[in-house]
C-alpha cells in the first residue's frame, strides 16, 4: 500500500491529499529518510510525521485493506510518539495567549464608541 494511503487509512490525514501533500512537502519519514506518496509501507517499517509542530512516530504492525473505523487504528499501527513532543505543544499554546490575550490590543468599533460616549459625558 502506498503511503499516502496508509496514513489516510489509519486517520493521520482527513484526506488522501492532504497526506500526498504531506509527502511532497518533505514531512513524512520512512525508516529515517524523506519518502515520495508512492513509497509502499510493509510491516515493521518506522514512520516519522510531522504534523501541527509534533513529530509523531509510529510503527507499523499491518496494512489495511481499506479505511479503519477510529476504535481500530490500533490493530494497524503502534504509536510511539513521546509524551514530551506533546507537553512542547501544550507550552506553545500558552506562548501564544502570553503574547496577546482576547480582548486586549486595538479597540474594536463598538469600544471606540463606547470611549466617545464616555469622552461627551464628561465634557457635558
Amino acid at each position: 500500500m502506498r503511503i499516502d494511503k496508509y496514513l489516510w487509512c489509519v486517520r493521520y490525514y482527513k484526506t488522501r491529499s492532504i497526506a500526498t501533500t504531506a509527502c511532497k512537502k518533505g514531512h513524512i519519514k520512512v525508516n529515517g529518510q524523506v519518502v515520495k506518496p508512492s513509497r509502499d509501507v510493509f510491516a515493521t517499517d518506522k514512520i516519522e510525521i510531522r504534523k501541527d509542530q509534533v513529530n509523531h512516530s509510529l510503527t507499523v504492525l499491518d496494512v489495511p485493506p481499506n479505511r479503519v473505523g477510529a476504535k481500530l487504528v490500533d490493530i494497524y499501527r503502534v504509536d510511539t510518539t513521546p509524551k514530551s513532543a506533546f507537553e512542547a505543544q501544550e507550552l506553545l499554546k500558552f506562548a501564544k495567549d502570553y503574547y496577546r490575550k482576547k480582548g486586549t490590543g486595538r479597540p474594536t468599533k463598538k469600544d471606540r464608541r463606547d470611549i466617545d460616549d464616555i469622552y461627551k459625558e464628561n465634557e457635558s
